[in-house]
């Protein structure tokens, strides 16, 4: 079977074709193949063909692609956790905002890849030698010193440790997020959720909390000197804030402690009681 006697349309169909399926087990060309938002969970394709494929926001969790060809291949938004992408060629792959927490990408070849926003975890396995954490993915130890964030869905996201110094997260979904230790100084949360997110020893000073969703969130021992604004920000039920923190939030000017919180319906005078 050659790729032009494959007819897809994928639009249409949750899943490929058993002769799709076939095609790309036995590694036949299939250049530029169009799975966008199939489901091939825990598929075994190793040594498949998928070069230049399209497989935005498809369902790779736990898929065997080892020493496929993936080069120029469009994974965007594609959930590739537990994926084994062991010794893979990703040459030139759009890999930006997909799922790689767990993910084998050992002997990898990433060169030119892009992964702007990928979330990896402390149990992704990365090529020898590659500098993952200045990819401009999103994990642990991450460089993204004034990274664009602006409404990044990073619900749940391991940030421990990373360098979000100026970063712009207006707007992020940062809800139960493991920020331990995280440099936030001059980053701008201008209505983020932190709903439950864990923040001790985060430095956020000079950060910007204009109508921030704080609401449970750890706090403990984190820096909050300077901030360009709380005005609106929800700090209900929050945790670990220090008396003189607290102190100096109460002292912040009439005009930001009395601005109700559009998504909490609460002003941060309230919050903050």
């Amino acid at each position: 079977m050659t790729s032009s006697e494959i007819h897809l349309n994928t639009r249409e169909r949750p899943s490929p074709t058993p002769e799709i399926l076939s095609a790309l087990k036995a590694g036949l060309p299939l250049e530029k193949v169009d799975l966008s938002e199939f489901n091939l969970q825990g598929v075994n394709l190793r040594q498949a063909n998928l070069s230049q494929a399209k497989l935005l926001k498809a369902d790779l969790s736990g898929i065997v692609l080892s020493d496929a060809n993936l080069s120029g291949a469009d994974l965007r938004g594609a959930n590739l956790r537990g994926a084994d992408l062991s010794g893979a060629n990703l040459q030139g792959a759009y890999l930006n905002r997909a799922d790689l927490q767990q993910a084998n990408l050992n002997g990898a070849n990433l060169q030119g890849a892009k992964l702007q926003v990928a979330r990896y975890d402390t149990q992704t396995k990365w090529p020898e030698g590659y500098n993952y954490k200045n990819s401009g993915a999103v994990g642990p130890g991450a460089n993204l010193n004034a990274a664009y964030l602006n409404t990044a869905f990073l619900r749940n996201a391991d940030l421990q440790g990373a360098n979000l110094r100026g970063a712009y997260l207006s707007g992020a979904d940062l809800t139960g997020a493991n920020l331990q230790g995280a440099a936030l100084s001059g980053a701008d949360l201008s209505k983020a959720y932190l709903t439950g997110a864990y923040l001790r020893n985060a430095r956020l000073t000079g950060a910007n909390l204009q109508g921030t969703d704080l609401r449970a969130t750890d706090l403990t021992n984190a820096e909050m000197e300077y901030l360009e604004s709380i005005a609106g920000a929800d700090f209900t039920l929050a945790q670990g804030l220090a008396q003189t923190t607290k102190a100096m939030l109460h002292s912040r000017p009439t005009s930001e402690l009395d601005v109700w919180n559009a998504y909490t319906r609460k002003t941060t005078r309230e919050s903050l009681s």
